[in-house]
């Protein structure tokens, strides 16, 4: 590093970022070979396991194994050639067999040199497996046609002549009595590397075009589901809309339950529905890349696509937008019977406020009857301690008139009895109002 660039300060990425696009360069295939292509489902297990698969498979061939796992491993064993790749959900595996042979197309294939048993023991789910048949053209248009479909047992081709003539592709998209897909490859004028760049496409078309079709199970598995909830969601929706007398416990019971099944079907199905769509947009981006001439007679690999990918790729499109819908529609409902409710409470309160302030008049009056007969109990006792009293005083030899002394305190005590328990009833109220 020079003296100028050395107090720089760079992202601890940078070369990570830079080695990204190369990490997958293309391959350099010549006009004879014999293209094998895997793809496995592997979980993150299945993905350390295969490694030391992979590790065995160098020891077998005498050949030193890498110690470190890479997204993108190549080694040649000889006229064996093995590639693999690591991808989110799934790893890829390339055998590419150089060796020149003078068997049929499709009797050798890329991995006829492997070691007995070893490809028979890889961990994973097998999605894509097809061979590529590489070869030179040395016949003219109409005679390669013909020696092209000897070797596809009798099944419906789909071709094109890709980057303007320059070499020719037919596939069946279909498995063989060998449980493999195939495609063969009659190079014309491409080079090496062209032609390494038209088979990494191939492979890349037909692997991405299986692995978006992995939804499409899973969405037809959940239409008749969708279509029961969507029935059940529109009754209840048209019953309050009809403002019926509902069971408003059992209608949001009910909705509870659509709306966990919704949530669990988008729990199982948002992932491969997007993976779905990033599938098929680098199954488009690979068909662009191929600039392909018809063939006569024969669909183009993009016309075969766009008839027979893109209507599986919209159907799982439309149930993951069905299913979205329906949670937004719950939602809705929900908010409506949750209003509904609200309002009955706030009824209910209506009443039973009605029903209180009913109750506080009639208690007010029972108070002020109580108040009544409180003035003259309290005025009755007063006057009896003053006439014991006044009892008391006569008998120690006081000279008055008892009976008009009792005849005015009368009047008088009631008067300031009522006036007393005015005061404290004025009281409590207005400690009630501070309140």
């Amino acid at each position: 590093m020079s003296a100028e660039t050395s107090s720089l300060d760079f992202h601890p990425l940078r070369a990570d970022l830079y080695q990204e696009l190369h990490s997958r360069p293309f391959q350099v295939i010549p006009s004879t070979a014999r293209v094998t292509h895997i793809a496995v489902l592997v979980t993150p297990e299945q993905r350390r396991t295969q490694f030391a698969h992979l590790q065995r498979l160098h020891r077998l061939l005498g050949e030193p194994w890498p110690e470190q796992e890479v997204s993108c491993y190549e080694h040649n064993f000889g006229k064996l050639r093995v590639r693999r790749e690591v991808h989110m959900e799934f790893a890829s595996y390339t055998f590419i067999n150089l060796g020149i042979s003078s068997a049929e197309p499709f009797a050798e294939t890329g991995i006829s040199s492997l070691p007995e048993g070893w490809l028979e023991q890889l961990e994973g789910t097998i999605v894509g497996a097809f061979h590529i048949e590489v070869r030179p053209s040395e016949e003219d248009a109409r005679s390669e046609l013909a020696y092209m479909r000897k070797y596809f047992e009798g099944m419906r081709l789909i071709g094109s002549s890709p980057q303007e003539g320059a070499a020719r592709v037919l596939g069946s998209f279909q498995l063989h009595s060998d449980h493999f897909g195939r495609f063969m490859v009659l190079n014309h004028k491409m080079s090496n590397s062209q032609l390494g760049r038209l088979v990494q496409r191939l492979m890349e078309i037909e692997t991405y075009r299986l692995m978006s079709l992995l939804a499409l199970p899973l969405a037809r598995e959940m239409t008749p589901s969708l279509n029961d909830m969507d029935h059940e969601l529109a009754t209840i929706t048209q019953s309050l809309a009809d403002n019926e007398s509902l069971d408003e416990q059992q209608i949001l019971a009910e909705l509870t339950h659509i709306a966990a099944r919704i949530e669990a079907y988008r729990a199982h199905s948002t992932f491969r529905f997007a993976a779905t769509r990033a599938y098929h947009e680098l199954v488009l981006t690979r068909l662009e890349e191929l600039r392909e001439d018809e063939v006569s007679g024969h669909l183009t690999i993009s016309e075969f696509m766009t008839r027979r990918l893109t209507p599986a790729v919209k159907t799982c499109e439309a149930v993951g937008e069905r299913l979205e819908d329906l949670s937004r529609r719950v939602d809705r409902a929900s908010d409506m019977m949750r209003t509904r409710v609200e309002l009955a409470i706030q009824s209910q309160n209506q009443q039973l406020l009605s029903s209180m302030d009913r109750r506080s008049r009639i208690q007010l009056m029972m108070q002020h009857t109580v108040e009544g007969f409180s003035v003259v109990a309290i005025s009755y006792y007063l006057i009896s301690l003053l006439k014991l009293g006044l009892d008391v005083l006569q008998d120690s030899g006081l000279a008055f008139n008892k009976s008009l002394v009792l005849g005015v305190a009368i009047p008088v005590i009631m008067v300031l009895v009522f006036l007393g328990i005015r005061t404290i009833h004025h009281r409590f109220i207005r400690m009630a109002r501070r309140q």
